[in-house]
């Protein structure tokens, strides 16, 4: 079988090859995810950021310039949407302005609770039950991978052997179904990051 290079596949990928696109989601994921996992310290986190990261470089695949490597392009966007998770839910996150090298030099540090407060409970309350309204109308196999992975809480592993499919298949799956969603949400035009 042709071994086929990255530019190969991101010409066939803008060509809408669905099979480049799961060649080089398969030939990357492991290594976006792992480094993502050093910087998000949560299993769960890292596969929904790495979801996110091959979600971004897709869509937006048509500025991949190949003055760069298709890798260091993907980590840059991988560290992108783990900056901007990190910053927005301000989970436990230590800051720490270090001016030396020892503790008696750190000049400023803020400790952020990730507790929310009685009206982003009930907030979120709200955009739950909008959000599984749209998950009940999805046809049901996307309806299924989104359930097993967002509200049970699935590994891929796991959701690969449930629907007894391969894993590659689970993820591109659950690649098309968050799309799916998040048009349905926001619609084509005006579409934003959900999950």
């Amino acid at each position: 079988m042709h071994k086929y290079t990255d530019s190969e596949l991101i010409c066939r990928a803008l060509q809408s090859d669905q099979k480049a696109y799961t060649r080089l989601l398969m030939r990357y994921y492991d290594n976006i995810y792992f480094y993502i996992l050093k910087m998000a310290k949560n299993k769960i986190d890292a596969s929904d950021l790495t979801q996110e990261t091959f979600d971004k470089a897709f869509r937006h695949l048509d500025k991949y310039s190949e003055k760069y490597a298709f890798s260091t392009w993907l980590y840059k966007i991988a560290r992108n949407c783990t900056i901007d998770f990190i910053r927005k839910n301000k989970v436990n996150v230590l800051h720490i302005d270090y001016r030396g090298e020892d503790e008696s030099s750190v000049s400023e540090s803020s400790l952020y609770s990730g507790t929310p407060n009685p009206e982003e409970n009930m907030i979120c309350r709200q955009e739950e039950s909008i959000l599984l309204k749209y998950i009940q109308s999805m046809k049901p196999r996307y309806r299924r991978l989104i359930e097993l992975r967002y509200l049970k809480q699935y590994a891929y592993e796991e959701m690969a052997s449930e629907l007894n499919l391969p894993l590659g298949t689970v993820k591109t799956q659950l690649f098309r179904a968050k799309n799916i969603l998040a048009t349905m949400i926001f619609g084509s035009a005006g579409r934003k990051e959900l999950l």
